[in-house]
């Protein structure tokens, strides 16, 4: 793309970005307000890394080792483009830095449409030594206070589909869960009941539940409630592969969401200390990256080395920086709250 061609593309938009790029700097000093009055420190972790964060559906941008022109054998293989600085900043709580947060760019290979880019930026954070319930009401304080929002609902994954499908989502049979997806996804469905009438114990494909969990929350749930704002706690433990088990609730774990008028926002979990038991999460997620058709991803990396040394009870959120912007100014495009999307990067 030319300079002209990308003129001609933004300047049918070029006054509203230049004033969305304007509160996109005023957002950025609130948040690192807020934070600093909660006493978190900034880091900046490497947005180029050897190790990468097993994810069964999220794919790294991957770097050729050679490509960094480094002393012969002093490079790996390979580097990936971070989707997440999750692996840099847990390994920086094993030192003892205490309670963090950054602001920066990850990548995400595949990932564009009206609320994806390739790059982005995301805000995390972990507080160390904060409860489940605290990061909930964290964040809520956090996004609040910026959005001049009204308190969200909040509500159990268990508590949601009993309302809107009338059944628990954990236990409800295969079977049953086959018909509820066939309202919405009629050939998968078929698919998945010919699984369940070939299964021995008749119990059926127990290991596309999750996928059909998703079907039923993207394509039946959020259409029902719509434009609220609406914090979904507990998911079930096979959706949360780096959060501890729920005290209250053992067949879920200590992650929440916050969907905004059907826009994903945040991510958090009580974070996950054992390292034993990321090991065999993170096989299971290769296992499903394979069954999709992806790769593996390696397993033995820099976070369980540091999950073994000792990480710090705490918990960490992921929220979506640009997607906040978006809230802020009304938008539904990405397009809209940053410099250049990847096409015209």
């Amino acid at each position: 793309m030319t300079d002209n061609d990308w003129h001609a593309h933004v300047s049918r938009r070029s006054e509203s970005l230049v004033e969305n790029l304007k509160a996109r700097a005023r957002l950025l000093r609130e948040v690192r307000s807020f934070f600093d009055s909660e006493g978190l420190t900034e880091v900046q972790p490497p947005v180029l890394s050897r190790d990468h964060v097993v994810d069964a559906y999220i794919d790294p941008v991957e770097i050729d080792g050679r490509a960094l022109r480094l002393p012969a054998g002093e490079h790996a293989a390979t580097y990936y483009l971070q989707t997440s600085p999750e692996l840099a900043m847990k390994r920086l709580l094993t030192l003892g830095i205490g309670s963090i947060y950054s602001i920066g760019p990850v990548f995400r290979g595949g990932e564009r449409s009206a609320r994806h880019n390739v790059e982005f930026t995301m805000l995390e954070w972990y507080s160390v030594g904060m409860g489940f319930d605290a990061i909930i009401d964290q964040t809520i304080r956090l996004v609040r206070g910026v959005l001049m929002l009204p308190p969200p609902q909040v509500v159990t994954y268990r508590e949601l589909f009993r309302q809107h499908l009338g059944f628990d989502p954990i236990e409800v049979p295969i079977a049953r869960l086959c018909d509820a997806v066939a309202a919405v996804e009629p050939d998968l469905a078929n698919d998945y009941r010919t699984e369940v009438a070939a299964a021995s114990d008749g119990s059926g494909p127990e290991a596309h539940r999750d996928a059909m969990l998703d079907i039923l929350l993207t394509e039946v749930i959020e259409p029902r409630v719509g434009e609220s704002s609406l914090v979904i706690r507990n998911y079930p433990l096979s959706q949360a592969a780096l959060a501890r088990p729920s005290s209250d609730d053992p067949a879920t774990a200590e992650r929440f969401e916050w969907m905004i008028g059907g826009l994903e926002l945040a991510n958090g979990y009580g974070e996950l200390l054992d390292a034993d038991e990321l090991h065999r999460r993170s096989q299971i997620n290769n296992a499903k990256r394979v069954a999709s058709g992806r790769q593996e991803l390696p397993i033995d990396n820099s976070l369980l080395a540091a999950m073994r040394h000792g990480l710090p009870e705490s918990s960490g959120v992921a929220l979506g920086f640009d997607r906040l912007v978006m809230l802020a100014q009304g938008t539904r495009d990405i397009a809209d709250v940053i410099p250049l999307t990847i096409e015209h990067a």
